[in-house]
């Protein structure tokens, strides 16, 4: 069965973005974590950095160099999500499979 959100909802406001997913998990990712954790080769320090085994453990344990925010978030095909950050980064494309992974220990279950 594939990872796949029921709901996305983006709270500037309170900085983070929740995911209720199919199995009912809810996660709650603070979005400066969530830039922080980008998985595009730039972020990463080039392709050899790739793939789950360079996955952040815990987002939460993530020393965000500042607060970001994000200017507009777009779904990309059945997929992922890319973010546009405030610091002008866009590469980033974050799978349902990865956001499922990075989801915080301390996430809400309700």
């Amino acid at each position: 069965m594939a990872i796949r959100p029921a709901r996305i909802d983006l709270d500037r406001t309170a900085g983070e973005l929740r995911i209720t997913w199919r199995d009912g998990r809810v996660c709650v990712y603070p979005l400066s974590n969530l830039r922080e954790a980008c998985p595009c080769a730039e972020c990463r320090g080039g392709h050899a950095y790739m793939g789950r085994a360079y996955d952040p453990q815990d987002i939460l344990a993530l020393k965000p160099a500042r607060s970001y925010r994000v200017e507009r978030v777009e779904q990309i095909g059945n997929y992922a999500l890319q973010f546009y950050w405030d610091d002008g980064h866009q590469a980033g494309i974050y799978t349902w499979d990865y956001l499922y992974r990075l989801c915080p220990p301390d996430s809400s279950g309700a």
